[in-house]
């Protein structure tokens, strides 16, 4: 992912935490930042985010968008506790807790929560810029200590 995505995808993050409700402004955002090519490409499903959106449908529109965009992802938990819900996204929700890597977000709103979750998740999904070769850290650990074992005696 470029310097570029990763702070857009920052940004979007930090206004999802900031906002109290969902509009159709912040909807277009989150669709047009994290979707190249969404109302041609892929059709039905996306006519269908568009109308969820037209609509006010936030909570439907955000799953459809999870659906389209997302479709490895699903939807582990949702729960409300003390004033926040808690959102949790995964590839393979059959697992324990314990062994899954599913990303959690809260929010006041249920729709910003899972919204959160979805703009959390294309981050992580998103590829990074890498070449063809693997490359090595060359920064040599704070415990390592280089050792000289040959017996010169």
């Amino acid at each position: 992912m470029s310097l570029l995505a990763e702070n857009s995808s920052a940004e979007l993050g930090s206004r999802l935490r900031d906002a109290d409700a969902t509009n159709a402004e912040l909807m277009a955002d989150i669709v047009n930042q994290t979707s190249r090519r969404f109302p041609s490409a892929e059709g039905g499903k996306a006519a269908r985010v568009e109308r969820l959106i037209e609509a006010g449908a936030w909570i439907d529109a955000a799953l459809a968008l999870i659906d389209l965009k997302l479709p490895q992802w699903q939807l582990r938990r949702l729960v409300y506790d003390e004033g926040q819900w808690h959102c949790a996204l995964s590839r393979m929700r059959e697992l324990p807790d314990w062994l899954d890597g599913a990303i959690e977000t809260r929010h006041a709103n249920l729709a910003l929560a899972i919204l959160s979750a979805f703009v959390e998740a294309q981050r992580i999904g998103a590829p990074s810029s890498r070449t063809s070769v693997p490359t090595v850290q060359r920064i040599a650990g704070s415990l390592y200590e280089p050792l000289c074992l040959d017996n010169f005696g």
